[in-house]
């Protein structure tokens, strides 16, 4: 014999529709009344208690006189002496000229000493001048002491085929180094330049 399928009774379907439908009404009454009491954090009480209404009524003048008894932590405040400043870059690339100088640049001071060609050296009895030309064409003239190049080289020695020069920079670690540099005199041979 076989047995025929039970049907459920159409009643109980209702009710578990009924259940469902009033829980959902429960949890959206639940959810809008949550929402609703919202509170600002000014009027928590520091122990997480909801401030009584005879609280709520006082005056302003009465609340900063009150706040001076409350003994909590103390409040925070950084001191920076002694302290090193966490804006300030770790490498500094800056020259030893500095902001000292104000004294505009000649114009051998905006070239790199590799730009410039020495063509000729002069002997007299007040000490040796250089004729340097730069990649135009233009020359100039060197002596004892001349400011020569970006990183403020100064003309240091003439001598009969070359000319000396010293640059003043500051390494990554602050310290002041000297960079000595020597340009060449280019001789002409028979049949051509060099």
């Amino acid at each position: 014999m076989r047995r025929k399928p039970r049907k459920k009774p159409q009643k109980l379907k209702e009710n578990r529709m009924s259940y469902r439908l009033i829980s959902l009404c429960i949890m959206f009454l639940f959810l809008t009344v949550a929402c609703g009491e919202r509170t600002t954090p000014s009027s928590i009480s520091p122990k997480g208690k909801a401030p009584s209404v005879q609280q709520a009524k006082t005056k302003p003048a009465e609340v900063a006189e009150k706040e001076p008894e409350k003994k909590g932590e103390p409040e925070y405040s950084y001191d920076p002496v002694g302290k090193k400043d966490p804006f300030k870059p770790f490498l500094q690339m800056a020259s030893v000229r500095g902001s000292s100088r104000n004294i505009p640049l000649t114009p051998l001071e905006k070239y790199e000493i590799s730009q410039l060609k020495l063509v000729a050296i002069i002997s007299s009895p007040e000490g040796n001048i250089a004729l340097i030309e730069d990649s135009a064409g233009k020359g100039y003239f060197l002596k004892k002491g001349t400011g020569i190049g970006k990183n403020e080289g100064k003309v240091t020695k003439i001598l009969k085929d070359k000319v000396i020069i010293e640059e003043t920079y500051q390494d990554v670690f602050g310290q002041t180094k000297i960079n000595e540099i020597s340009i060449l005199l280019h001789r002409l041979e028979e049949g051509g330049e060099s």
